[in-house]
């Protein structure tokens, strides 16, 4: 079974984050620029929340907050569900799902080491379901 540690070996091992205190501004144009759907937000070196794209939309844009006066504690998701980098790849599929998330800190020893998302997830099942499917196929060939 796939663990997150083999995710986080072939992922940048660059993590983008934000302050709490920062503009939601700040937070939305740094996602845009680095293509990404979230970020850890750390107050120091801890991880106090995760601001994504789905709370700008809903607690910025809907509510008719101003994206450059809203600081990123009011509108980021806290407490944070996280993983240690021994999870298991499928469950951290059921978590999302049950969650209804799409990106999971990881966090080892109370540092936070990486983020995982749905797409690194979907990426390493369809991998996995390859590597079987081609052992299968190898063993009926004989």
């Amino acid at each position: 079974m796939l663990r997150v540690s083999y995710l986080l070996a072939f992922k940048n091992k660059n993590v983008w984050t934000i302050g709490p205190e920062e503009p939601v501004l700040e937070a939305i144009q740094l996602m845009a620029d680095k293509h990404i759907g979230a970020l850890p937000v750390l107050r120091d070196e801890e991880l106090v929340g995760i601001v994504s794209e789905r709370d700008y939309a809903r607690k910025v844009i809907l509510m008719g907050r101003s994206s450059s006066d809203t600081p990123v504690w009011q509108i980021m998701s806290s407490p944070v569900k996280t993983v240690t980098p021994d999870e298991g790849v499928h469950r951290c599929m059921e978590l999302m799902t049950e969650l209804r998330i799409r990106h999971l800190p990881v966090v080892e020893k109370s540092r936070m080491v990486g983020i995982i998302s749905i797409g690194d997830l979907v990426k390493a099942v369809i991998e996995e379901q390859q590597q079987t499917i081609t052992h299968l196929e190898r063993y009926i060939a004989g």
